[in-house]
């Protein structure tokens, strides 16, 4: 029998630690004051910590988040194009479990956590898949997607061959449509992946971003996810790269990041040609080289992507950003071209795209030369 003061005799269930309330996320970027959700999405543990973090928003029940009356197909959304980003969340269940072959930034694309984007980058791929401003939806089973993430690299087995991915580790890009840092801010499901990777020796959770999120310095990745900051000219960012961190902060985050645990690579992306790219690009490579550290640099590797771009994204683009389109629309230069994801899209014409891969490695190659470049397209 428990003794008289034994808590058994007092309580009937045993005693539970306390849950920490949820903080109201105070970010610039979000004003969330509507929240799409799925209702399996909005019950769950994950759904709920959403909403705990956003307290003021309006919630309306959805039944997918692909059905969106206010959002999905709206083209009237153009003109409210920001704030449709800073204003809305949608909470939804991942349905479709799958990882895609990849074979440039990563070995595989792993199921997604979340889609969509807070910030609003001019030449963004993926923009009107939720009513022409695509905002961020939290995907809530994510217990589901890290077991089947689990098993998934279990079949794999060791990566015997290297490759331009990596030398030893399959590599899983866990934020094709969106940017993990700014998901974080969300919720934990990114949190919840670089702990899912620190236990995977085979594998590396991979992914690209334009923010800088100090929180993520916190998660202790054991060097098990690789964080690929995109860097481009302040001129370009300063124009395309509209509501993310700028460049000059980027760079400054990266040894500290490197301290922390992650692997860091650069992304040199996109390359937009206009008048003054080779003068501002060297002025890029050089502060890169001023700033890393020796340890960040023995580390590096970087992908060089030029622009590509797309006619509709274009037409959306005039009716909220015109400036971008002075130097991403260039018919003289582009030519049409159908992507990997099945897209018809324009880029720089062939001979203009090989003679601008060429310059840019000799650039890197003179400025930058302990800057590897994993591949350049």
């Amino acid at each position: 029998m428990a003794p008289a003061d034994s808590p058994l005799t007092l309580f009937d269930d045993p005693v539970e630690e306390p849950v920490a309330a949820e903080a109201p996320v105070v970010n610039r970027l979000f004003d969330v004051r509507r929240v799409y959700a799925e209702p399996g999405a909005a019950a769950s543990p994950r759904g709920q910590q959403v909403l705990a973090r956003f307290p003021a928003a309006e919630v309306v029940e959805v039944p997918s988040h692909w059905q969106v009356p206010d959002l999905h197909g709206n083209e009237g959304n153009v003109d409210r194009w920001v704030r449709v980003k800073s204003e809305t969340l949608v909470l939804g269940v991942k349905k479709s479990l799958s990882a895609r072959p990849n074979g440039r930034s990563a070995d595989f694309i792993a199921p997604s956590t979340a889609n969509g984007c807070a910030m609003a980058c001019a030449y963004c791929y993926v923009p009107r898949r939720k009513g022409y401003a695509n905002p961020i939806t939290v995907f809530t089973n994510i217990d589901q997607i890290t077991g089947y993430l689990r098993r998934h690299v279990a079949r794999q087995g060791p990566k015997t061959e290297p490759d331009q991915v990596d030398p030893a580790a399959w590599v899983y890009d866990i934020g094709k449509n969106g940017d993990c840092s700014v998901d974080a801010l969300v919720s934990d499901n990114v949190a919840d992946l670089v702990a899912t990777f620190r236990d995977l020796p085979t594998a590396k959770a991979s992914f690209a971003t334009k923010y800088v999120n100090r929180q993520l310095l916190d998660l202790d990745p054991a060097e098990r996810t690789r964080i690929r900051f995109s860097v481009m000219p302040d001129r370009d960012a300063r124009l395309l790269d509209v509501r993310t961190s700028r460049v000059e902060e980027r760079i400054a985050a990266v040894d500290d990041f490197v301290d922390a645990g992650y692997e860091v690579h650069l992304n040199l992306s996109p390359v937009v040609l206009r008048e003054g790219w080779q003068a501002d690009w060297t002025a890029l490579l050089q502060q890169l080289d001023d700033v890393l550290s020796p340890a960040t640099k023995a580390q590096a590797a970087a992908e060089v992507i030029l622009l590509t771009h797309n006619a509709g994204l274009h037409e959306v683009n005039l009716g909220w950003h015109p400036q971008a389109e002075e130097v991403l629309w260039r018919p003289d230069v582009q030519e049409a071209k159908r992507s990997q994801n099945g897209q018809d899209n324009v880029r720089y014409r062939a001979d203009v795209k090989r003679a601008a891969v060429v310059r840019i490695r000799a650039l890197i190659g003179e400025h930058a030369p302990w800057l590897t470049v994993r591949y350049a397209f």
